[in-house]
């Protein structure tokens, strides 16, 4: 018990700590490969930081419990807009891109209704592991064709902000700082998760929860840690495609991973509460990107909104157990 709470203490900090340098490295990286700040916050950034939920998928498929790795990519995405969105928000409100409502956020919503019919039946199997895989593919291809936007205004306005705030780093430098951080972060939240579960389990919570819950929210802190970080940066593209990138991964590879190792049947309460929250969580973050894309930002008002929600999903899970 002391042990795994040293290990929770020490993850923040290291969490933390190597957040902040794992947006210099995606930022000077960007602007090395000459690559928009949202197509690295869509690949590179939403990319490392879900591996922690790739990784959990798929020691969860591997050892059997499939229904974990369910649970943890479901309740990732939720996570993501509901606390991740939402304290970021709080913290420094971001402004919003034209492109991302016309094109990325719109195909989030998709591939999340794509995820309902697959595990409407509640079976995940190989043919549904199958489409998501092929369907993340696809959106690849998509978003680095999509991020070649014309210099008209509103794109030199952003990237004139986020220029005066990426480091001058060669691209060796960059890619040295980018890797080395990852690493650090996926191992701090590798040791939060750990530490989290070894708590939960102390005082006797079940495995699912311990999914949608506690490895759901620390599989998820990478994508906190870099959101708030991009955030306080100015880096917007990157903070905000971080979490529309993440949420596409969670449902295209972290989904995949138990439906092609381990097909599995779960219980109904997973669609028809946890499914049916994350749609209404990506649902929320499209009707406010576009109210901030027409009147403003995605500011502490959407934060507290998203905050409420999600404690409120919070206590729909405690009362349905």
């Amino acid at each position: 018990m002391l042990l795994a709470s040293l290990t929770i203490l020490a993850g923040f900090v290291a969490l933390i700590w190597s957040a902040d340098r794992f947006v210099d490295g995606a930022s000077a990286t960007a602007k090395q490969l000459g690559m928009s700040p949202l197509l690295i916050g869509l690949t590179v950034v939403s990319l490392g930081t879900s591996a922690p939920e790739i990784l959990v998928s798929l020691m969860a498929s591997l050892d059997g419990h499939a229904g974990l790795a369910v649970g943890n990519a479901i309740g990732s995405n939720i996570a993501n807009i509901g606390l991740v969105l939402a304290i970021t928000a709080l913290i420094a409100p971001l402004p919003v891109k034209n492109s991302l409502v016309a094109r990325e956020i719109p195909l989030l919503l998709l591939i999340t209704l794509v995820a309902g019919l697959c595990l409407f039946n509640l079976n995940l199997g190989v043919l549904d592991g199958v489409i998501l895989i092929t369907g993340l593919f696809v959106t690849l291809y998509l978003l680095f064709r999509w991020q070649k936007p014309p210099l008209d205004a509103e794109n030199l306005e952003f990237a004139a902000e986020e220029e005066a705030e990426i480091p001058d780093l060669s691209l060796k430098q960059a890619l040295g700082l980018l890797l080395s951080a990852l690493i650090v972060l996926l191992i701090s939240s590798r040791g939060l998760v750990w530490g989290a579960t070894e708590v939960a389990h102390y005082f006797g919570v079940s495995d699912l929860i311990i999914g949608l819950t506690i490895v759901a929210v620390g599989t998820s802190l990478p994508e906190l840690a870099a959101s708030i970080a991009s955030a306080l940066k100015k880096h917007h593209d990157i903070a905000l495609g971080n979490i529309v990138g993440s949420n596409i991964f969670n449902l295209l590879a972290v989904l995949a991973i138990p439906g092609l190792l381990a097909p599995t049947t779960f219980s109904p309460e997973i669609f028809f509460r946890d499914y049916l929250s994350m749609l209404g969580f990506t649902l929320l973050l499209v009707v406010m990107a576009w109210i901030a894309l027409h009147k403003g930002l995605i500011g502490r008002a959407s934060g507290t909104i998203l905050f409420v929600c999600y404690s409120a999903y919070y206590v729909a899970l405690y009362f349905t157990l």
